[in-house]
């Protein structure tokens, strides 16, 4: 059975969905792996390295598919891709299932898509496939070295003889991975950093790796139902949501760096910081916002651009933050899709038992597989939200 690997369709993707070393486990579990020309190039990972790791090579993504069983891709195939899917084939990658425009194309082909992004992520099981949190972990990190090459003045406290330069003040909204790791690398970096959450129960993670929780009060009753939920499935009342943004207000005031991390999987991203709370922010303060490809947090940032707004604040639509370290995110990327096609695979029947045989075993009451499955039997199995 082969692997493909197409090669990313982007300027601002630099990524690759299979790393030599990948490769290399793929191979001893019985896989052959065919690679297009250049595709790990902007990662670092040369043809020749993918050679040495027992692939082959192909000239072009069109070869890679006519000769791949299952194809892997970090985002979505391109259309001249798509078209030359056949009846069978599996597609691997984070396919933005919500808002893809291909997935009546992959059914109609007969192709079954698996969308990484979907991964039911309550499962111990699934947490080695798990790409949003690898993904997120780096994204966060890197975002605040982002900030600190915008910001004008160091970030940790220092004593001189000149004077004492005071340490920079950071603000996180947004609990995840990725504000958590936000969180951790500030700190590091020598910061005095407060954090926002929508769900309470996060507070305990925020003060555990040295944060300031911006506390928002709420009544006894609305305090157990968040706590009895976990965060996730409390619906805050209106008075909670007024009081929380005016909590976050005063503190973007006084910030120096501000992530914005928030984003909902299929919708646009939740704005959380608006045109007033920007006129109010010192010039030379730095807004980072995580979620500017699918729609932004903050109110103005561009995607992929830097803007100064007219009272001296920088926005930093940052798109695409795990491109910027595809060497490790394209190996942490490469070792989920391993663990995940492990489970799509079972010995084949045959009279040479010296022969190693592999063959697809789909199965769409998996937990897994049948949660990651966007099409599959020429039917679309998306549920639309």
């Amino acid at each position: 059975m082969k692997i493909g690997v197409i090669s990313a369709d982007s300027a601002s993707e630099s990524r690759v969905a299979l790393t030599p070393e990948a490769v290399k486990k793929l191979r001893k579990l019985g896989f052959e792996v065919i690679i297009q020309s250049g595709a790990g190039q902007a990662a670092y990972y040369a043809d020749e390295l993918y050679q040495a790791a027992g692939a082959d090579i192909a000239n072009s993504s069109a070869e890679v598919v006519t000769q791949s069983q299952i194809i892997t891709t970090v985002n979505d195939l391109p259309a001249t891709v798509t078209e030359h899917l056949t009846a069978g084939q599996v597609v691997i990658g984070m396919l933005d299932p919500y808002r893809n425009s291909q997935l009546d194309t992959y059914a109609a082909k007969g192709a079954t898509a698996f969308a990484m992004e979907l991964l039911p992520r309550t499962l111990s099981r699934a947490q080695n496939m798990d790409v949003l949190s690898s993904q997120a972990n780096l994204a966060g990190y890197k975002a605040v070295l982002l900030a600190a090459n915008e910001y004008s003045r160091p970030f940790p406290m220092f004593m001189t003889s000149a004077g004492t330069v005071k340490p920079a003040k950071v603000v996180i909204l947004g609990v995840g991975v990725a504000g958590l790791q936000a969180i951790a690398t500030a700190k590091r970096l020598g910061a005095v950093v407060e954090a926002s959450d929508l769900r309470p129960t996060a507070r305990e993670q925020v003060e555990s790796l040295g944060g300031k929780w911006l506390d928002v009060p709420m009544s006894a009753e609305e305090a157990e139902t968040a706590k009895s939920t976990g965060g996730y499935a409390w619906t805050p009342s209106e008075q909670y949501v007024k009081d929380q943004a005016a909590v976050v207000d005063k503190a973007l005031s006084n910030a120096d760096i501000v992530i914005t991390t928030a984003q909902i999987p299929g919708r646009n991203a939740p704005r959380l910081v608006h045109g007033a709370t920007l006129a109010k922010m010192k010039a030379g303060s730095v807004l980072i916002d995580m979620a500017a490809g699918t729609g932004g947090n903050v109110e103005g940032s561009v995607p992929d651009e830097t803007i100064t707004t007219a009272n001296g604040v920088r926005i930093v639509g940052a798109a695409n933050i795990p491109s910027q370290l595809a060497a490790q995110s394209s190996d942490l990327y490469a070792n989920n899709l391993v663990n995940f096609i492990t489970t799509l695979i079972a010995p084949a029947a045959t009279d040479d038992a010296s022969v190693n045989t592999l063959a697809l075993n789909l199965d769409m009451n998996d937990e897994i597989q049948g949660a990651l499955a966007v099409t599959h039997d020429n039917q679309v199995r998306l549920a639309k939200r």
